[in-house]
């Protein structure tokens, strides 16, 4: 179940030429690959491409109808992989994913599909993720690009220039016979806007007419001698097609007027960037007029030198934005400049970061600097001094406080780590190798655990050096997701093959709810599209594991933290497999709530639990909130004149998932929760029991306030 349903957008789909499409960026990606003949798409979710993966899947009828296939693939490898579809035939293929780490997880099978090339276009969708929306490590993928000779399209954020890029990078592939990488960055995923559509196209080859007339060439297999062959054909046919389809079809753009003496060049994507710092200078309007020369990067790799060559003419000094690092474009265009032997100045890291996002005030602070310093008349002419400081703003961090990542209300994964800390009081601190998923949120407070993060799926082999004799055994993390992506061959089978002494807690939450609540193998939902339900246990015993346990109750702090107990003591040798499952929060709660509220509605019984704390029970130690960490537990300042301390408090966005209750009990802390269970459209025995109770309680405060010592003046 994915966290958003796309089903009433994709309705948009099937509009024909001339009609207005409007929508998100990504809705309008999937747009642009239909009308252009896809023949077949391949993915692995991620943000900020995890939306795309799910609009593709709840338009899936829609695909099918114009006989485009669809597949949500088990890692980044799988789907690049599904690009050889397009190496003999005439089929225009694609495949997303999140990068830089899918990229890293895709990057042999690129590798290859980039040396044998293709005849079909290959479009490689990759969202982004770099700045500070990002979840990932800081890298970019255009080293990718360079290191195996794939174009790199980075389109200004716009619906109109992205639909437009995804048509350009299925021609540049077909024309150049590479594959096209089309980067789309965090915020062009999700902006709206609009633009013209046009008609859906079938693919030109059917992938069932391609199994039924197959092809090969030798040449095209990546096996020596074709494959040094491949190297020279790169260089000296696929680079000047590229570099030639990119001129005469004018996919960089050129603005502003081209006799100034100064300009910038940009990336495509840092466009409404340099636009807006532009317009807060008074250099620009709202719709992107200005007379500044701009030569705009929508491919940023391959560069072409005439156009750059010629942008720069009669320029005194030209400033390159280029986000993040190393400077690739910086250190090319300088190179272009000397061997023509130029005199005009460049500069781009000098007035911007070397590293970090080009937000919009770090943004404005370097296009001022480069004209204060390069072309004061530009900032004069407006009334400005030539050597004024830039406008300040105030910063946001200054002002807001920060929000640490943390498991969302009622999470399954907090009592794991509850648990966890309870065992590491008794039997001492141990390694932790954690992964990528929401269990990696267990490094921050309350819990405090785990001390490596390598890689999805990862956290298992993490620990690969540990395995030694010593009086402990190291613990690895990962969850469902991670298992079925990397986690099985390189963190349970290389556990079973080299004997590692160590523990193994596989998160079950019967989704990939990391990357937003995509069904995987062992998901418990029925899915009509793909095969579920089948059991990690399994897997594990299929690859020799023997010593395996399921805890089909993650709340059951006591339960999970006698399993981890008897994992770190055990006399048996070898890996010990922990599966630890409960659905995930935020999806049962997405499922659930329509349909309580529905039945709440229609007049139906609909019981909801609710946790509290009994205030003159509490002794405020909040030992409960430090096992913990539940948003919806906090402290509140009692009115009692005796008592200093805050006591803990639950608020009302409590699921009711007891875990802590559980903590509470498993920690031998106190009986201060409770638990009250709210009645929707209660029944004559429900009112009965009501009156009753309210009976019997006003009794008994009558009965303790009659024993009562009272003064008397």
């Amino acid at each position: 179940m994915a966290e958003r349903s796309f089903a009433k957008e994709v309705q948009q789909l099937k509009i024909g030429a001339g009609e207005e499409f409007r929508g998100e960026g990504i809705l309008a990606v999937t747009k642009a690959l239909l009308e252009n003949g896809v023949g077949y798409v391949a993915g692995y979710q991620g943000a900020p491409i995890s939306h795309l993966m799910d609009v593709l899947a709840d338009a899936e009828d829609i695909l099918e109808e114009l006989g485009v296939h669809f597949e949500a693939s088990a890692s980044e490898a799988a789907a690049a992989a599904t690009l050889a579809a397009s190496v003999h035939y005439p089929i225009r293929g694609a495949a997303t994913w999140k990068s830089t780490v899918g990229t890293n997880v895709a990057s042999d099978a690129l590798a290859n599909l980039a040396s044998g090339g293709v005849l079909g276009g290959a479009l490689i969708i990759v969202g982004e993720d770099y700045g500070e929306g990002s979840s990932i490590m800081q890298e970019r993928s255009h080293a990718f690009a360079m290191k195996s000779q794939i174009w790199l399209l980075d389109p200004r954020p716009n619906l109109e220039c992205i639909v437009k890029a995804v048509r350009d990078g299925f021609e540049l592939s077909e024309a150049s016979n590479t594959p096209v990488m089309l980067e789309i960055r965090i915020r062009s995923c999700h902006l709206h806007g609009r633009f013209i559509a046009r008609d859906n196209q079938r693919p030109a080859m059917s992938l069932k007419e391609a199994l039924e007339s197959p092809r090969r060439a030798t040449e095209r297999i990546v096996l020596p001698p074709a494959s040094f062959m491949h190297e020279q054909e790169k260089i000296k046919q696929r680079w000047p097609a590229a570099v030639d389809f990119i001129k005469s079809r004018k996919l960089n753009e050129f603005m502003g007027d081209d006799r100034g003496r100064i300009g910038i060049v940009m990336q495509g994507g840092m466009y409404n960037g340099v636009i807006r710092a532009l317009q807060r200078l008074g250099l620009a309007d709202l719709y992107g007029d200005t007379e500044v020369p701009l030569y705009v990067l929508n491919v940023t790799y391959p560069l072409i030198d005439d156009e750059f060559l010629s942008f720069c003419k009669d320029k005194d000094a030209v400033l390159i934005v280029e986000e993040g690092q190393p400077d690739y474009l910086e250190q090319a265009f300088g190179a272009m400049l000397y061997k023509a032997g130029a005199r005009t100045k460049l500069t781009g890291k000098g007035y911007l970061p070397m590293a970090g996002e080009y937000t919009g005030q770090v943004m404005f602070d370097g296009v001022s600097r480069f004209f204060r310093e390069h072309a004061p008349e530009y900032l004069s002419d407006r009334g400005r001094a030539p050597n004024a400081p830039p406008v300040s703003y105030p910063e946001l961090a200054k002002t807001v406080p920060m929000r640490p990542p943390g498991f969302c209300t009622g999470c399954p994964e907090r009592p794991i780590f509850a648990a966890m800390k309870l065992v590491e009081k008794k039997l001492g601190p141990h390694h932790v190798g954690a992964d990528i998923g929401c269990h990696l949120f267990s490094i921050m407070p309350p819990f405090n655990i785990g001390a490596t993060t390598m890689g999805y799926g990862l956290g298992p082999a993490s620990n690969s050096a540990f395995n030694v004799e010593a009086g402990k055994r190291p613990i690895a993390v990962m969850g469902d997701g991670g298992f079925w992506h990397n986690g099985l061959a390189s963190g349970v089978g290389n556990a079973v093959f080299n004997k590692q002494d160590g523990v193994v807690l596989v998160v079950d939450n019967h989704y990939s709810a990391a990357t937003g609540g995509q069904d995987i193998l062992s998901s418990r939902a029925d899915n009509k599209r793909r095969s579920t339900k089948h059991p990690i246990e399994d897997a594990i015993r299929g690859l020799g594991g023997t010593w395996v346990k399921r805890i089909d109750r993650t709340y059951d702090v006591g339960k999970m933290r006698d399993a981890l107990t008897e994992a770190l003591t055990t006399a048996e040798k070898g890996p010990k497999f922990i599966v630890a499952s409960s659905e995930c929060m935020l999806n049962r709660q997405r499922r659930e709530k329509p349909l309580v509220a529905k039945a709440i509605g229609d007049g139906k019984r609909m019981v909801k639990s609710r946790f509290g704390v009994d205030e003159d029970v509490c002794t405020g130690d909040h030992a409960c909130i430090r096992l913990s960490g539940c948003p919806s537990l906090s402290v509140k300042k009692l009115d009692d004149p005796l008592r200093d301390d805050p006591v803990a408090a639950i608020d009302n966005n409590c699921v009711g998932c007891g875990n802590c209750g559980e903590v509470a009990d498993a920690a031998v802390l106190c009986p201060s929760f409770y638990r009250a269970d709210i009645i929707h459209n209660p029944n004559w025995l429900d009112r009965t029991l009501a009156r009753w109770r309210a009976k019997f309680v006003t009794w008994l405060q009558a009965r303790r306030s009659a024993r009562r010592l009272a003064l008397t003046s």
